[in-house]
C-alpha cells in the first residue's frame, strides 16, 4: 500500500505555498499519495482569509509593527496565536483524517495546531515541520511536531535552542527549474524583488541602485499594481507585475536584491545568481537577512552608502552558497 501524506501550507505569499509545490512534485515521484490544505481555509469563519488580508495590510502599509508583533515572542503574542489556532483544531484533524501516514507544515500556525493535537494524543500521525526561514521565529517551533527540518546547522541551532528535540538539516525545496546558467551578457541588471506582493521598500531600492551606475534594476512588483505604475513614471529601471517564468527572469539577471530572506533567496542561489540582501523588511525580513549574512549565503548591504560596493562584490560572483547533502524526500519517504 502506498504511503499517504496530508501536507498543510498558507497562502501568505508565495513562499510557503511554493514549498509546498516543490515538496508535492517529490513525493509524488515517489509514489507517495497527498492531499493539500491551505491553512487559511482551515480556520473557520473567514477567520484566514482576514488574517491573510490584515497581514499584507501591514506589511504593505506599516511594516514596523509587524516587525514589533514578531518581537513579542511569548506572553501576549503566544497567548493570541494559541487561541487563535485552536479555532483550526477541528478542521485539522478532520483534514489529516484516520488514513495519513504522515502530516507536513510548512507554515508555523499550522505547525502549532499539528504540535498540540499530536501531544493531546489526537492525533496518531507523525508531524514535520519544514521550517522555510533561516532564521527560526519560536512560533515555528511546536511541541509535539516529530521532527523539525532546517535548511542550515544554523537554522537548527536555532530550533533546538527553541526545545525543538528532533531536528534534521536538508537542501531546500526548490525546483530543478532554478538550475544553473551562464551570466548573460550585456549591461547588468538587478533583478529586485519583494515576494508575490511586492512589498518592502522596492521603489527606493530601485532609485537606489540605478544611481550607482553599477547596474539596470528591474523591479518585479507581483501582484503589487500601484508599485509597478510608480516605478514605471519614476524611470528609475523596468517595472514587471507578476511573473510566471521566474527561472528565465533570474537567468537574465546579473544580481538578485531581495528583501525578505525567503523563497526567492533560495531559488535565486540555486540558479548560481549572486544574491544581496538590500533595505529589509522589518521582523523576519531582518531576522533572514542577520543569519543569510552570517553564514556567508547572503550578504547584507545596511545603508545607501555601503550599496555601490556590495553590488560590485555581487556582480563579481556569487557567494558561498553550500547546501546540505541530505534531500528533505529522503527524510520523508
Amino acid at each position: 500500500m502506498n504511503q499517504r501524506m496530508v501536507v498543510i501550507s498558507a497562502s501568505f505569499g508565495a513562499g510557503h505555498d511554493g514549498a509546498a509545490d516543490e515538496i508535492i512534485r517529490r513525493l509524488s515521484g515517489r509514489g507517495i499519495a497527498l492531499r493539500r490544505y491551505d491553512f487559511v481555509d482551515l480556520l473557520p469563519r473567514r477567520a484566514g482569509r482576514m488574517l491573510r488580508a490584515l497581514y499584507r495590510r501591514q506589511l504593505t502599509a506599516a511594516p514596523r509593527t509587524w516587525g514589533w508583533l514578531l518581537g513579542l515572542a511569548g506572553g501576549a503574542a503566544a497567548g493570541f496565536a494559541a487561541r487563535l489556532t485552536a479555532m483550526a483544531d477541528a478542521a485539522v484533524l478532520a483534514a489529516v483524517g484516520g488514513d495519513a501516514d504522515a502530516v507536513l507544515s510548512t507554515y508555523p500556525l499550522a505547525s502549532q495546531v499539528l504540535g498540540r493535537l499530536r501531544a493531546q494524543g489526537r492525533l496518531a500521525a507523525p508531524v514535520y515541520t519544514y521550517l522555510t526561514d533561516l532564521s527560526v521565529h519560536p512560533l515555528w517551533v511546536a511541541g509535539g511536531v516529530d521532527v523539525h527540518l532546517a535548511l542550515h546547522d544554523d537554522a537548527a541551532r536555532q530550533a533546538k535552542e527553541l526545545g525543538a528535540a528532533d531536528v534534521r538539516v536538508v537542501a531546500p525545496a526548490v525546483s530543478p527549474r532554478f538550475a544553473p546558467a551562464p551570466a548573460p551578457a550585456g549591461f547588468p541588471r538587478a533583478l529586485v524583488v519583494g515576494g508575490a506582493w511586492g512589498v518592502g521598500e522596492l521603489e527606493r531600492a530601485a532609485a537606489d541602485i540605478a544611481a550607482t551606475g553599477l547596474a539596470r534594476p528591474v523591479v518585479v512588483c507581483g501582484r503589487n499594481e500601484g508599485l509597478r505604475r510608480r516605478i514605471e513614471r519614476a524611470g528609475h529601471g523596468d517595472a514587471l507585475g507578476w511573473v510566471a517564468d521566474m527561472p528565465g527572469l533570474m537567468r537574465y539577471s546579473h544580481v538578485i536584491v531581495q528583501n525578505a530572506g525567503g523563497l526567492s533567496s533560495l531559488e535565486a542561489l540555486e540558479a548560481g545568481r549572486p544574491v544581496v540582501t538590500y533595505r529589509c523588511l522589518a521582523g523576519h525580513g531582518r531576522t533572514n537577512a542577520e543569519v543569510l549574512d552570517r553564514i556567508g549565503w547572503v550578504p547584507w548591504i545596511r545603508d545607501r552608502a555601503g550599496l555601490a560596493a556590495g553590488l560590485r562584490a555581487a556582480l563579481n560572483g556569487p557567494g558561498r552558497y553550500t547546501p546540505a547533502a541530505q534531500r528533505l524526500e529522503d527524510v520523508l519517504s
